[in-house]
């Protein structure tokens, strides 16, 4: 039975848990304030989840998610993550990130910053671009007619097949977006981005968080990746 590694406990991080473990899955997560913190959650999650240190997420992982505020990304143990499939699920916020001024003037995607700072990872960018309530609402047995898919970019071809087939486990079909480099197509404000998952397209931005999820299929995020125009990152301000 594969083991998931999961460094951060946050909203997104505890959805693809709950996805996991329901798919049969093993689970071990991780967080910055410690094992004991997480007694809650994993109880929650049931016998197959256990709750570690970032090492032992990353040390007994078959792939790691890694769902932290992209600040923190840098601070990771060298080495950490080298030989690991790495489903990276970072966003560019500056006001939580501060600002960043390779990603503000578009020298990089913020995916192609992440692999800098992770360069012995198997890399990919997932679950970046989707609602964390809507990861669990959303997701369906593989050949559902109403399956939703997930974009995810990668330089690493094997490494995308592998992700492909843990995030199909999870209960979604995947989107091929190609290289890091054009990983933009379905970071924040993009065509490929939340808005991509909503019943309701027209729904306000104030209501997003208890929004309706619909079905969005692979071929509703292709044409999505496909239309979209790159984002000036320096006028983010959230």
């Amino acid at each position: 039975m594969p083991t998931l590694g999961i460094i951060g406990s946050g909203n997104i991080g505890s959805a693809v848990a709950r996805l996991a473990v329901a798919a049969g899955m093993n689970v071990v997560i991780a967080n910055s304030r410690g094992p004991e913190s997480l007694a809650d959650l994993v109880a929650e999650l049931g016998p197959l989840a256990t709750a570690g240190t970032v090492n032992d997420a990353a040390a007994r992982g078959d792939a790691v998610v890694l769902s932290i505020p992209l600040k923190a990304v840098s601070n990771l143990p060298d080495g950490l993550l080298d030989g690991k499939i790495v489903l990276d699920t970072s966003n560019y916020y500056p006001s939580r990130d501060g600002r960043i001024a390779a990603l503000d003037d578009s020298s990089v995607t913020t995916s192609e910053l992440v692999q800098s700072w992770l360069p012995g990872a198997q890399y990919v960018k997932a679950f970046n671009n989707i609602l964390a309530h809507h990861i669990p609402l959303l997701a369906r047995p593989s050949g559902a007619a109403d399956r939703s898919a997930l974009p995810i970019a990668s330089d690493d071809e094997s490494a995308k097949a592998e992700a492909a087939a843990l995030i199909d486990a999870l209960g979604y079909d995947v989107a091929d977006a190609g290289t890091v480099a054009e990983s933009w197509r379905f970071e924040p404000d993009s065509a490929g981005y939340t808005r991509l998952y909503l019943a309701d397209a027209s729904t306000p931005d104030d209501q997003l968080m208890s929004s309706v999820p619909g079905t969005t299929p692979k071929e509703k995020v292709r044409s999505a990746l496909a239309s979209a125009t790159r984002v000036n990152v320096a006028d983010r301000v959230f």
